[in-house]
């Protein structure tokens, strides 16, 4: 069987990679087709893999602009040639579910989330604080990605969501059922730690991440908070700043599970469609404070986990970072509910409905036999 994978953009790491690192695991020999690949900004094994580019790779200032390139990523997708391959199976948060299979193929699409910007454009717009003509003219713009994404969403076979938050938004914009299987979480040895003095929080420092909240509620409570990670929103954040917070920008994987195991707890305030590194932080026993929507829904068990805050504001953080001094939590059991979306599990879930996917679209082209 020949395999293909398709990803949106290979110029960031994020939780959405991890998850594309899985599937490559399941089938090592398969190509990854993408818009657009930075060597630089991603993991070193990536240079191992066999990646193709869209035509997208030779436009001019990429790296900076490739945001603003995007009306070009629905062709970008529909001009590569997958006539040589049985199944596709995208990764896809934006374009990549958009490929078009030959006939008799399979799709598989792993959906983190239908487009964000396109579907929330005015959250996009103000987080983004995008203006002059630019705010004027992407709502349009915007209104063509969208009717392309609803139209494409019949070139797949089957959808995977990776929450039932995010199955609820294909049921609602694409009109799809979804099956849900979150995305895997690597787990490193688990061995109680004393708890250190500091907060911490990080990933990518991007806007929709929401971390300024965070920023804020920290400055004006004058605790301890260490931010990993790297971004183009770190130096406005660095800005807003107090003493008592420390950026680290990128950390290697040692350092990322050395300070989950000694922070105090973990401050998540975006609004997710899943969100992995919460459940990195349980894998470590610690913790998490989290705004309570989207995917942390799923993940977090307030009051054994951690605790939510419901509105997203620095003021709901900071109360909820104080109320949290006289919380107690058995680090042992946060630890056993972060086993449930070890790596292997999502293998095998995958490895199982991909069998169980291919095995029925090969009856369903079976000719029907009279008697």
């Amino acid at each position: 069987m020949r395999v293909a994978i398709i990803h949106d953009y290979l110029n960031q790491y994020g939780g959405a990679e991890r998850v594309l690192e899985a599937l490559c695991e399941l089938f090592p020999d398969a190509p990854v087709y993408t818009s657009i690949y930075d060597a630089e900004a991603m993991p070193g094994h990536y240079r191992t893999w066999d990646i193709r580019t869209s035509f997208m790779q030779r436009l001019p200032g990429w790296r900076k602009h490739f945001r603003r390139y995007f009306l070009l990523y629905p062709t970008a997708f529909e001009s590569f040639d997958f006539s040589e391959y049985d199944l596709l199976i995208s990764s896809s948060s934006a374009y990549a579910k958009g490929v078009m299979p030959r006939p008799g193929a399979l799709h598989i699409c792993y959906c983190h989330t239908p487009m964000r910007f396109a579907w929330r454009t005015r959250e996009y717009i103000e987080r983004e604080e995008i203006t002059g003509l630019q705010r004027v003219l992407l709502p349009i713009g915007l209104t063509y990605v969208r009717l392309w994404d609803v139209s494409t969403a019949n070139r797949v076979d089957r959808f995977v969501a990776n929450s039932y938050e995010v199955a609820g938004r294909i049921a609602r914009y694409y009109g799809r059922s979804s099956q849900v299987i979150a995305p895997p979480v690597d787990l490193p040895p688990y061995e109680p730690r004393p708890t250190g003095d500091f907060y911490l929080a990080g990933g990518r420092l991007i806007p929709y991440k929401r971390i300024e909240l965070i920023i804020e509620a920290f400055t004006k409570l004058r605790l301890p908070l260490k931010v990993f990670g790297d971004g183009r929103d770190r130096q406005r954040l660095q800005q807003l700043a107090g003493p008592n917070i420390e950026f680290l920008g990128w950390v290697d994987e040692a350092t990322r599970c050395d300070l989950f195991a000694r922070c105090r707890a973990f401050i998540f305030p975006g609004e997710e469609d899943f969100g992995i590194t919460p459940l990195e932080a349980m894998a470590a026993g610690r913790p998490v404070i989290a705004y309570g929507a989207g995917g942390a829904l799923e993940t977090v068990i307030d009051g054994v986990t951690g605790r939510f805050f419901h509105q997203q504001t620095a003021a709901a953080v900071a109360a909820a970072v104080a109320a949290s001094h006289a919380d107690w939590y058995d680090q042992a059991a946060i630890r056993r509910h972060a086993e449930q979306y070890r790596r292997d599990l999502f293998l095998s879930r995958m490895r199982t409905l991909i069998d169980e996917t291919l095995q029925d679209h090969q009856q369903q082209r079976l000719p029907h036999v009279r008697s």
